[in-house]
Protein backbone atom coordinates (compact mmCIF):
# COMPACT_ATOMS: atom_id res chain seq x y z
CA UNK A 1 0.00 0.00 0.00
CA UNK A 2 2.77 2.41 0.92
CA UNK A 3 4.59 1.85 -2.37
CA UNK A 4 1.31 2.25 -4.23
CA UNK A 5 0.64 5.54 -2.48
CA UNK A 6 4.13 6.65 -3.50
CA UNK A 7 3.19 6.12 -7.15
CA UNK A 8 4.29 2.54 -7.80
CA UNK A 9 1.40 1.25 -9.92
CA UNK A 10 2.75 -2.30 -10.06
CA UNK A 11 2.96 -2.48 -6.27
CA UNK A 12 -0.58 -1.12 -5.99
CA UNK A 13 -1.86 -3.77 -8.40
CA UNK A 14 0.03 -6.47 -6.52
CA UNK A 15 -1.50 -5.30 -3.23
CA UNK A 16 -5.03 -5.39 -4.69
CA UNK A 17 -4.42 -8.85 -6.12
CA UNK A 18 -3.11 -10.11 -2.80
CA UNK A 19 -6.01 -8.51 -0.90
CA UNK A 20 -8.52 -10.25 -3.17
CA UNK A 21 -7.43 -13.66 -1.81
CA UNK A 22 -7.75 -12.50 1.79
CA UNK A 23 -11.10 -10.86 1.12
CA UNK A 24 -12.51 -14.01 -0.48
CA UNK A 25 -11.65 -15.89 2.71
CA UNK A 26 -13.07 -13.13 4.88
CA UNK A 27 -16.38 -13.00 3.02
CA UNK A 28 -16.69 -16.77 2.53
CA UNK A 29 -16.36 -17.31 6.32
CA UNK A 30 -19.24 -14.90 6.83
CA UNK A 31 -21.47 -15.75 3.87
CA UNK A 32 -20.54 -19.33 3.03
CA UNK A 33 -18.11 -20.45 0.34
CA UNK A 34 -20.74 -20.75 -2.37
CA UNK A 35 -22.45 -17.41 -1.75
CA UNK A 36 -23.57 -15.75 -4.97
CA UNK A 37 -22.58 -12.28 -3.77
CA UNK A 38 -19.07 -13.22 -2.63
CA UNK A 39 -17.23 -12.04 -5.76
CA UNK A 40 -19.31 -8.86 -5.94
CA UNK A 41 -18.34 -8.04 -2.35
CA UNK A 42 -14.67 -8.73 -3.07
CA UNK A 43 -14.76 -6.43 -6.11
CA UNK A 44 -16.71 -3.70 -4.28
CA UNK A 45 -14.21 -3.79 -1.43
CA UNK A 46 -11.20 -3.70 -3.74
CA UNK A 47 -12.72 -0.75 -5.57
CA UNK A 48 -13.38 1.05 -2.28
CA UNK A 49 -9.80 0.40 -1.12
CA UNK A 50 -8.54 1.78 -4.44
CA UNK A 51 -10.80 4.85 -4.43
CA UNK A 52 -10.30 5.63 -0.74
CA UNK A 53 -6.56 4.92 -0.60
CA UNK A 54 -5.82 8.57 0.14
CA UNK A 55 -7.86 8.23 3.36
CA UNK A 56 -5.46 5.54 4.63
CA UNK A 57 -3.10 6.81 7.35
CA UNK A 58 0.37 5.37 6.59
CA UNK A 59 1.26 5.66 10.29
CA UNK A 60 -1.32 2.95 11.04
CA UNK A 61 -1.26 -0.75 10.08
CA UNK A 62 -2.84 -1.37 6.69
CA UNK A 63 -4.62 -4.67 7.37
CA UNK A 64 -7.07 -3.38 10.03
CA UNK A 65 -7.93 -0.45 7.76
CA UNK A 66 -8.58 -2.75 4.79
CA UNK A 67 -10.71 -5.11 6.87
CA UNK A 68 -12.68 -2.17 8.24
CA UNK A 69 -13.54 -1.26 4.64
CA UNK A 70 -14.54 -4.91 4.03
CA UNK A 71 -16.64 -4.98 7.20
CA UNK A 72 -18.54 -1.86 6.11
CA UNK A 73 -19.11 -3.37 2.66
CA UNK A 74 -20.45 -6.52 4.33
CA UNK A 75 -22.76 -4.47 6.57
CA UNK A 76 -24.02 -2.58 3.51
CA UNK A 77 -24.65 -5.94 1.81
CA UNK A 78 -26.63 -7.22 4.80
CA UNK A 79 -28.69 -4.03 4.87
CA UNK A 80 -29.44 -4.25 1.14
CA UNK A 81 -30.46 -7.90 1.35
CA UNK A 82 -32.24 -7.62 4.69
CA UNK A 83 -30.05 -10.35 6.20
CA UNK A 84 -29.51 -10.26 9.97
CA UNK A 85 -26.82 -12.83 10.75
CA UNK A 86 -26.15 -13.39 14.42
CA UNK A 87 -23.40 -14.96 16.42
CA UNK A 88 -23.64 -15.61 20.16
CA UNK A 89 -21.32 -13.50 22.27
CA UNK A 90 -20.31 -16.69 24.04
CA UNK A 91 -18.38 -17.55 20.87
CA UNK A 92 -16.31 -14.35 21.12
CA UNK A 93 -13.20 -16.42 21.83
CA UNK A 94 -13.24 -17.47 18.18
CA UNK A 95 -12.72 -13.82 17.26
CA UNK A 96 -9.19 -14.13 18.61
CA UNK A 97 -8.22 -17.02 16.34
CA UNK A 98 -4.58 -16.51 15.39
CA UNK A 99 -5.03 -17.66 11.82
CA UNK A 100 -7.43 -14.87 10.81
CA UNK A 101 -5.93 -11.86 9.09
CA UNK A 102 -8.42 -9.43 10.61
CA UNK A 103 -7.33 -10.30 14.15
CA UNK A 104 -6.06 -6.83 15.01
CA UNK A 105 -9.23 -5.06 13.97
CA UNK A 106 -11.45 -7.55 15.78
CA UNK A 107 -9.34 -7.39 18.93
CA UNK A 108 -9.53 -3.58 18.89
CA UNK A 109 -13.31 -3.59 18.34
CA UNK A 110 -13.92 -6.15 21.08
CA UNK A 111 -11.67 -4.25 23.51
CA UNK A 112 -13.53 -1.04 22.75
CA UNK A 113 -16.89 -2.76 23.28
CA UNK A 114 -15.79 -4.40 26.53
CA UNK A 115 -14.38 -1.04 27.63
CA UNK A 116 -17.93 0.28 27.88
CA UNK A 117 -18.62 -2.06 30.82
CA UNK A 118 -17.80 -1.27 34.46
CA UNK A 119 -14.36 -2.58 35.49
CA UNK A 120 -15.47 -5.52 37.68
CA UNK A 121 -18.08 -6.64 35.16
CA UNK A 122 -15.59 -6.35 32.31
CA UNK A 123 -13.01 -8.39 34.20
CA UNK A 124 -15.37 -11.28 35.03
CA UNK A 125 -16.59 -11.26 31.40
CA UNK A 126 -12.98 -11.53 30.20
CA UNK A 127 -12.14 -14.18 32.79
CA UNK A 128 -15.09 -16.44 32.00
CA UNK A 129 -16.01 -15.76 28.37
CA UNK A 130 -12.62 -15.03 26.82
CA UNK A 131 -9.94 -16.52 29.05
CA UNK A 132 -11.87 -19.68 29.87
CA UNK A 133 -11.85 -19.52 33.67
CA UNK A 134 -14.74 -21.13 35.48
CA UNK A 135 -17.34 -18.99 37.21
CA UNK A 136 -15.92 -20.20 40.53
CA UNK A 137 -12.40 -19.09 39.55
CA UNK A 138 -13.69 -15.72 38.39
CA UNK A 139 -15.57 -15.29 41.67
CA UNK A 140 -12.43 -16.05 43.64
CA UNK A 141 -10.31 -13.69 41.51
CA UNK A 142 -12.82 -10.84 41.76
CA UNK A 143 -13.84 -11.29 45.38
CA UNK A 144 -17.47 -11.64 44.31
CA UNK A 145 -19.88 -14.45 45.11
CA UNK A 146 -20.55 -17.08 42.45
CA UNK A 147 -24.11 -15.88 41.98
CA UNK A 148 -22.92 -12.26 41.70
CA UNK A 149 -20.49 -13.29 38.94
CA UNK A 150 -23.27 -15.12 37.08
CA UNK A 151 -25.58 -12.09 37.35
CA UNK A 152 -22.77 -9.76 36.29
CA UNK A 153 -21.99 -11.86 33.21
CA UNK A 154 -25.66 -12.10 32.29
CA UNK A 155 -26.14 -8.34 32.60
CA UNK A 156 -22.89 -7.69 30.76
CA UNK A 157 -23.92 -9.90 27.83
CA UNK A 158 -27.28 -8.15 27.72
CA UNK A 159 -25.65 -4.70 27.74
CA UNK A 160 -23.16 -5.67 25.01
CA UNK A 161 -25.91 -7.16 22.83
CA UNK A 162 -27.90 -3.94 23.17
CA UNK A 163 -24.88 -1.81 22.26
CA UNK A 164 -24.13 -3.93 19.22
CA UNK A 165 -27.75 -3.85 18.03
CA UNK A 166 -27.86 -0.06 18.59
CA UNK A 167 -24.71 0.35 16.46
CA UNK A 168 -26.34 -1.62 13.63
CA UNK A 169 -29.12 0.95 13.32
Amino acid sequence: MLRGLAGDGAAHGEMLSSMSRYLRGYFSRRLGAGAADLEDLVQDTLLAIHLKREAYDPAQPFTPWAYAVARYKLIDHFRRTGARPTSPLEDAGELFAVETAEEGAVRRDLSKLLGTLPERQRQVMIDVKLTGHTVEEAAQRSGMSISAVKVSIHRGLKALAKRVSDEDR
